[in-house]
């Protein structure tokens, strides 16, 4: 595999160094170590600072190639990526406070909706990646996603939990949410629903990741840091899609960009599989109102 790890000198980039550079060297990936200067000035110490964290990265057996860029960060990234092959950019992100709310840096949204690599946003001082939580909306078009991110937790000996979240229907229904959380149940329904998520796991198991299937139910970004808690999870994967028409942008959702703005770890947003989509009205039915398309 072939990382692109990015980084601007600040503090935030240490992270994406750092934790890069961990699962850099458990899959036996190549790093190009990508600095991006936005004033001339800044050039040399910033050179200085990726020469460092390249020096930390060999020093750990990983094959570093430094990079400099000049200009702005969101176009130089999404140059690099467009011309040449990586499976994943590691890029860090600031977190600021506005009346009592967090929120990212907006460059760090920007990255993830315009390049067109997955990308793992590297937050914290996490210093193992073991598990992962896996956020699927139970539909059937995330295959590529799954088997990056299967390649990833085999290399790292991590175990994966793959987390639906159901709406949280009336108190009357209270029986009927216990067994959708049952998941031998839930399986046994061969709803389609049960049939995706029941694929989505045999995907992971065949790449020889240990998968354990979690339903929730309640709202979602609540329930994501809920299992966070409960399981002691070292990593979030999520998703984004493809936007239609002549400008093949991604789309970063609400609950990506909540998770991002609430996470104290590392997230890796990956794309959906637009190959799989239904096409023609029973497909844009599903897309518009999240229905399954038949």
């Amino acid at each position: 595999m072939n990382f692109l790890v990015c980084s601007d000198g600040m503090p935030a980039a240490d992270d994406a160094t750092r934790i890069g550079g961990a699962l850099a060297m458990v899959c036996r990936s190549e790093v190009t170590l990508f600095g991006i200067a936005e004033r001339p000035v800044d050039e040399e110490p910033l050179r200085e600072a990726v020469e460092t964290q390249a020096g930390l990265l060999r020093k750990d057996g990983i094959k570093v190639q430094v990079l400099i860029g000049r200009g702005d960060p969101i176009r130089e990234i999404l140059r690099e990526t467009s011309t040449r092959h990586y499976d994943l950019t590691v890029i860090g992100s600031r977190r600021r406070r506005t009346t009592g709310l967090y929120w990212r840096s907006q460059k760090t949204y920007e990255v993830i909706k315009a390049i067109p690599t997955p990308v793992l946003v590297a937050i914290g001082d996490c210093t193992q990646l073991k598990r992962f939580l896996v956020c699927t909306g139970g539909r059937e078009f995330i295959a590529e996603a799954l088997e990056l991110t299967g390649k990833l937790a085999a290399a790292a000996g991590a175990a994966v939990t793959l987390l639906h979240v159901m709406a949280e229907p009336p108190a009357l229904y209270a029986d009927l949410v216990q067994l959708e959380e049952d998941v031998e149940a839930l399986f046994e329904s061969k709803s389609e629903l049960a049939l995706n998520l029941q694929r989505q796991k045999e995907i992971l198991e065949r790449l020889g990741v240990s998968t354990e299937m979690r339903i929730r139910h309640g709202e979602v970004v609540d329930q994501v840091f809920a299992e966070v808690r409960d399981g002691n999870l070292d990593l979030i994967v999520t998703g984004s899609s493809q936007g239609r028409g002549l400008v093949r942008h991604y789309i970063m959702g609400n609950v990506t960009r909540s998770i991002l703005n609430r996470a104290n770890g590392p997230i890796l947003v990956v794309r959906s599989d637009a190959k799989q989509t239904k096409k023609g009205l029973p497909g844009m039915l599903a897309r518009i109102f999240g229905t399954p398309a038949r």
